[in-house]
Formats: structure tokens, C-alpha cells, sequence
């Protein structure tokens, strides 16, 4: 008898349609055979699927079984068409076929005794069944919240094989699984960390609300111990609140990658990642022999801090270049070519010198010129000139850390940059930019005029600090963002000034 049982496979972020076939036929061997393109974990299974069925009380296949995994020509990967694969078995060897199992997408991993364990993606197979137009999912029991967020589809949970096999027959009614999305929003919204517990820095905090309100990169140069750190941790605090449309893309790579929680519904705070210098290529970019998410694809709609700037290996900043600029991560291999988005902030953190101390008036510097200069040529040039705003970080005097009022809050910091965020919006109405650190050549050239001591103090600072093509036009996207902040349209002088002293890498070259 033929049995035909629909999932879904991942490639990349994205779920393939994947329909299972299973033929058992009245005569022949009884070792079952997969074909389709699977790859070993779904090879394998087989001895996992007919012990779990057994183990469950149900009779496999007696007879030779074929498992057709279609369609053929997509690689199919990891352990979510044990479910699929036993419901079909069984209902092959029982010889009847409900007749609405065709409205149900199905997907699980099988334990021996036939509990049902959770599996990546659940969220991307339930995208999917809804656009193809599917009545429900029936996924592990902690799938369940996240499946449910798709609006049109009915999540239903199995906590076991036998739950599956029932819901199917109709033998065991499932309500459907529902969640409170605006309470999960609500819950997420409170932040333990606040820029106000940052003492002294009100420069540097003021630099971050110019980076949260154009969606620009920063780099940090200070000594140990100054808050750079912390900062960078207190950055989404004044970012605006996720949308549901980045929550959705930005759960679907976590959720591929198998790093969201169990039972969560949704990533409802802004990504903060935050890799080991001595993180790899393919673990910071994303890749392997089945591509997988890095830490820019994880970082997605949020922040991407790298701490000890200068000691990540110089070959692996560059792989940084292209994400950067292009906000996505493309990796080519043999069989096929998998996207990963990678709209983040970056966010860099490094020491003036080897020792720390260069320019800091509480200790001396014991680094020699060579040094300091081979120090700071681990991060490439064309890297840096990626990061639109270089500040500098001093240590905080005691006086200031005892003794000084609380700084600038969070809130305060986060009501301006939605306010510069707004304006933005409005700016780039039907464009694809929405940012101004993302402004092409063009659009810099449409929405950046100056007034006449604006271009005075642009043309003195291109003169006498030598400042390139390229950091001609990042002056003008940071003083653009610095003008939204202020309510203005025209770029005013005091705007470019602002700018200028953000580039302070330029200046020192």
C-alpha cells in the first residue's frame, strides 16, 4: 500500500516542501530502503523509526518497504522526517489512510521509546505550510510556541508517537497550541541593564545614540576597564523595539541553527552576539560542509560585538567585509548556493596599544612606537573605513565614579533615536534603504546639502586632516543622522564638526 505523508526539509533558513512516500508492498525482503537524497542522519533512522514504532505497541511493514523522499533532487538533512517516515509505516502496514492527512504538515524526531524530540526550523516549516496553503503543522510538544506564531495555521503538539498516530486517525482530539504575542512583547521589553548605571562617558553615550540612530558601526578605543564593554551590552536598550517582521526573520535563523530556547515563541529583544576572539571563519560567517548560520547571521536586527578587535586573525576580520556591505552572508557549494541575512550593527572594542594605557594619565604606557603601529595594522584599513564612528573611551576618574550624578538613561537615549528613525522613514519612503548608514553614493548626494559653513568646515577638514573619498561620504551619513537627531533638515556646520570628530582613526593617519 501507498502512504503519502507531507513535511519539510531545511536548506539554509528556508523549508523545501518534502513529501514522504511510503510504499509497503505484499511481498519481499523486509529491510526498508530509503531513496530520495537523504543524507546519513536520515539513513539511519530506520532502526530508530521501526524500534520506536514497536516499542509503541504498532506493527511495521512485514514486507519490503520503499521510502520515496521527494522531491529527489533536494538533499535531505537531519533527523525531523522521523515522524513522517513512522506515520507512514504504520499506516501502510494498517492499510487505511485518513483522508485529511494531506492538510497536515508533519515533522519530528523519534526517541527509541517513541517520545517525539524537538527539531530545528520549526518556525520556517510552518512559514511554509502556511504560504502553501497547509490547515496545520503537527510538530514536537516544545516546537509548538514558535509554529503557533504564524498567523492562518494551526500548530498542533505531540509529545509522542502514539499522540501522532491518534491525531491522525482521529482517535485523539489536539486542541491547537495558542500564544500571547503582545505579552511576550511586553515581558521582553524590560531591559536589567540601563546607561544609566554608565558613570562619566557621556561623549562615548552620546556616539552611541548617533550609531543606534543611523544604524552605524562603531569602534571603541579606550583602556581596560573604561565601559566598553558594557556599553556595547546596553546598546539595544535604545534600539527601537523589534518588529514583528525582523522578530519572524530573526527566530527563523536561530531556530534553523538550534539556538532557540525550548518552548520559545519568539526572540522579542534585539540579538546581541558576542563571539571568543578565537572564533573561526565559518563560525563567525556562517558555512561548513551544511551551511549553517554564524554569528552575523545571529546577529541579524541586532548587535554584533567583537571585544579584542585587533586579536581576531587579520584573515578573518576581512571575511567581515561583504556581510557588511551587502547584508547577507552567501555560501556556494557543490549542490547548492544558501543565503543567510546579516543586517547587524557591529560593534568593536580594542586597547590603544598592546599594553592598554596609551594616553591614559593614571599609568604609563610601556608600548614602543613599532609596536603600537604593528598593533593596530592587525585590522585592515578597508575594514576600518567600514566602521563610521571611531571614539575614543578614557578611564573614569574616581571622583566621576563615586561621586558624579546618574548619566543619560536608556529611555531618554532610546525616545531620540526613534525620533531620528522616524524622520528616516519618512525620508526613504518606498526605498529599500531605511537607514542612513546604508545610504548609496546617490542618495548621499540627494538627502546630505549642506549650508555654505557646513561645506567650509567639510572642505577644511577633507584639507588638513586628509580624509579619503570614501570618508567623505561616511562625514555626510553621520551628519546627516546627527541633523535627524537634532529635528533639522539642512545639515548645519555644527553637524559636520560633530562628524568629523568621529573619525578619529582618519585624523591619526
Amino acid at each position: 500500500m501507498l502512504v503519502q505523508v507531507h513535511s519539510a526539509t531545511l536548506v539554509g533558513i528556508e523549508a523545501a516542501i518534502c513529501e514522504v512516500e511510503v510504499n509497503a508492498a505484499s511481498r519481499g525482503f523486509a529491510n526498508p530502503v530509503v531513496v530520495g537524497m537523504p543524507d546519513a542522519a536520515v539513513k539511519e533512522s530506520l532502526e530508530r523509526i521501526r524500534t520506536a514504532i514497536t516499542n509503541c505497541g504498532y506493527q511495521p511493514p512485514v514486507h519490503r518497504t520503499v521510502i520515496n523522499l521527494a522531491p529527489a533532487d533536494i538533499r535531505k538533512e537531519g533527523p525531523a522526517l522521523d515522524l513522517p517516515i513512522a506515520l507512514g509505516m504504520i499506516l501502510a502496514s494498517d492499510g487505511k489512510v485518513p483522508p485529511d492527512l494531506r492538510q497536515y504538515m508533519i515533522a519530528g524526531e523519534l526517541a527509541l521509546d517513541g517520545r517525539v524530540r524537538p527539531i530545528k526550523g520549526a518556525l520556517s516549516i510552518a512559514m511554509t505550510a502556511r504560504r502553501e496553503g497547509y490547515r496545520g503543522v503537527l510538530v514536537p510538544r516544545e516546537n509548538a510556541n514558535e509554529a503557533a506564531v504564524v498567523d492562518g495555521l494551526e500548530a498542533f503538539a505531540v509529545g509522542s508517537l502514539t499522540d501522532a498516530v491518534g491525531f491522525v486517525t482521529g482517535q485523539l482530539p489536539i486542541e491547537p497550541t495558542t500564544v500571547d504575542l503582545e505579552a511576550t512583547f511586553a515581558k521582553a521589553a524590560a531591559y536589567e541593564i540601563d546607561f544609566a548605571d554608565v558613570r562619566g562617558q557621556e561623549f562615548a553615550k552620546r556616539a552611541m545614540v548617533v550609531a543606534a540612530a543611523g544604524g552605524h558601526n562603531v569602534l571603541m578605543i579606550g583602556p581596560p576597564g573604561s565601559g566598553k564593554t558594557f556599553m556595547a551590552k546596553c546598546l539595544p536598550t535604545i534600539l527601537p523595539p523589534l518588529a514583528m517582521a525582523e522578530s519572524l526573520e530573526t527566530t527563523r535563523i536561530w531556530s534553523a541553527a538550534g539556538k532557540l530556547p525550548a518552548g520559545a515563541t519568539l526572540l522579542a529583544t534585539r540579538p546581541v552576539r558576542t563571539p571568543h576572539h578565537s572564533a573561526s571563519a565559518p563560525a563567525l560567517v556562517g558555512g561548513g560542509s551544511i551551511p549553517q548560520a554564524g554569528e552575523v547571521s545571529l546577529a541579524h536586527h541586532g548587535v554584533l560585538f567583537l571585544d579584542e578587535f585587533p586579536e581576531f586573525q587579520r584573515s578573518i576580520l576581512e571575511t567581515l567585509r561583504q556581510p557588511m556591505e551587502d547584508g547577507c552572508v552567501t555560501i556556494a557549494r557543490s549542490h547548492s548556493v544558501v543565503r543567510f541575512p546579516s543586517e547587524f550593527m557591529l560593534v568593536a572594542a580594542m586597547n590603544p596599544c598592546p599594553c592598554g594605557y596609551l594616553s591614559d594619565p593614571r599609568r604609563p604606557c610601556k608600548c614602543s612606537l613599532p609596536q603600537i603601529e604593528r598593533y593596530r595594522a592587525r585590522v585592515s584599513g578597508p575594514l576600518i573605513d567600514r566602521i563610521d564612528i571611531h571614539v575614543t573611551v578614557p578611564g573614569v576618574p574616581f571622583d566621576e565614579l563615586r561621586h558624579a550624578r546618574p548619566g543619560t538613561d536608556s529611555a531618554t537615549m532610546r525616545s531620540q533615536v526613534q525620533a531620528a528613525r522616524e524622520r528616516q522613514r519618512e525620508r526613504f519612503a518606498g526605498r529599500k534603504t531605511m537607514l542612513n548608514a546604508r545610504m548609496g553614493p546617490r542618495l548621499v548626494r540627494q538627502f546630505c546639502p549642506l549650508d555654505a559653513p557646513g561645506e567650509q568646515v567639510l572642505k577644511q577638514a577633507m584639507t588638513e586632516l586628509g580624509l579619503s573619498a570614501r570618508a567623505h561620504d561616511k562625514v555626510l551619513r553621520l551628519a546627516r543622522t546627527i541633523a535627524d537627531l537634532d529635528g533639522a533638515e539642512q545639515i548645519r556646520a555644527e553637524h559636520v564638526s560633530e562628524a568629523v570628530h568621529y573619525r578619529q582613526l582618519d585624523r591619526q593617519h
